[in-house]
């Protein structure tokens, strides 16, 4: 039969019942609204919470870990070898933090085409001095460019310039938590002091927050060198060497590469912060659950409206038939309407997921832990738009198949003698 004798027979019969028809195309379209919008936020919420702490952490990094050592003298000797020897109370071998020979390291490493870039850190202890008080505190040493493109260090910046850690000697950022705890201003001068009694004072240029309220009260950053005159290090004294890769997945082969060739201690980002990509992982099942849920009960309720259509006409179909339409023409027709509903309902819910998107991206969003996000954030990813646009395709399909089945096999003769 003439397809576009199908596809006019199809709009009639979806015109002669549009209020169900524009039902199920609402379910379609609310149904995919809500997908859209549920994911587009909960993506946006999983790559929020997780750029708090990946943005800022190292795909691979490389150190010395204080440890004891496992070559107790006991295992060595002859006499006990054929014994299981146990040996408690072990104390911490003599080995130092600091990363030996970390220029050659670090030429090493950027000669690596995996490698996007490294960035040195030391780290040190330290008081902040407030009058009789000792505030414990940590101060991290950064090479401020290379921290600012690869940690995007600029966008935690609170107040001042991360920049003037580098023009301004003796200069320190604060973190929040610590500022406000010393009632510290940009410009103020404070006084650290270290573990071996060293006092020092420095210049604040700025307020960090990280978004994580504990490492804010104790953390503070400042130049590579300020923080080895701090601790009367030499200038090529560090204890990290942190490296961003040109694909994170890599982390946890080069962690053990890099282990074995330099003969440090390597952590990838993967096994530091497994606990949050287990996290987005969840959340973002769940929002595929609820979407694809949706779309399902959308499909039951076009499956009845056919169901419906179907016993409504079979006085049309029996003459459909009797006049030369075959089964398979029937069929073809059922189909027409209910992927006409699934496609003009999906592109509904794809206009509308994005309208109802943008006006969550509008909506003000303030806290004291996150200074740099004033909105609700929002995932705009089209493949969330092609997903939604195939489900609704394929739910519809499925939905309209059992009735256009049953609708081609009706027998005109039956129908007839029935009236």
């Amino acid at each position: 039969m003439k397809n576009y004798l199908i596809i006019s027979i199809a709009r009639s019969l979806l015109i002669a019942r549009w209020k169900q028809t524009l039902i199920a195309a609402v379910g379609v379209t609310f149904s995919i609204t809500m997908f859209i919008a549920l994911l587009g936020f909960m993506n946006g919420l999983n790559d929020l919470l997780d750029s708090l702490v990946m943005n800022r952490t190292p795909h691979v990094r490389i150190f010395n870990e204080i440890k004891a050592n496992t070559k107790q003298p006991i295992n060595v000797s002859k006499d006990y070898k054929a014994h299981h020897n146990f040996i408690r109370s072990i104390k911490p071998s003599g080995n130092s933090t600091q990363i030996f020979d970390n220029a050659k390291i670090i030429e090493t490493l950027r000669k690596d085409v995996r490698v996007l870039g490294i960035s040195p850190k030391m780290t040190a202890q330290v008081f902040y001095n407030v009058g009789p008080i000792d505030i414990t505190g940590v101060v991290n040493g950064i090479d401020v460019e290379a921290e600012s493109k690869l940690f995007y260090f600029q966008d935690y910046m609170r107040e001042g310039s991360y920049m003037d850690l580098k023009n301004i000697p003796n200069s320190i950022i604060l973190g929040n938590g610590v500022a406000n705890k010393m009632l510290s201003e940009i410009g103020d001068v404070i006084q650290l002091s270290t573990p071996s009694g060293n006092r020092f004072p420095l210049k604040v240029v700025g307020i960090f927050q990280s978004g994580i309220m504990e490492i804010d009260k104790i953390q503070s950053y400042a130049s590579l060198k300020t923080t080895q005159k701090l601790l009367g290090k030499s200038n090529n004294y560090i204890t990290d060497i942190q490296i961003k890769l040109k694909d994170m997945k890599l982390a946890p082969m080069l962690s053990k590469e890099y282990a074995h060739i330099f003969n440090s201690d390597a952590e990838d980002i993967q096994t530091a912060n497994s606990q949050f990509e287990t996290g987005s992982s969840v959340r973002t099942l769940i929002s595929y659950a609820v979407g694809i849920t949706l779309l399902i009960v959308a499909g039951f309720g076009i499956y009845n409206i056919l169901n419906m259509m179907i016993y409504e006409k079979m006085d049309s179909i029996a003459i459909l038939k009797a006049t030369g339409f075959s089964g398979k023409d029937v069929n073809k027709i059922f189909m027409l309407i209910a992927l006409s509903i699934g496609f003009f309902g999906g592109i509904g819910g794809l206009l509308s997921g994005f309208v109802l998107s943008s006006i969550i991206d509008q909506i003000p969003f303030n806290t004291a832990a996150m200074p740099t996000i004033t909105t609700y954030p929002i995932n705009y990813n089209p493949k969330f738009y092609l997903i939604g646009m195939s489900f609704s395709i394929i739910t519809t399909y499925f939905a309209g198949y059992f009735p256009a089945k049953k609708a081609s096999k009706i027998d005109p003769v039956d129908i007839i003698r029935g009236k």
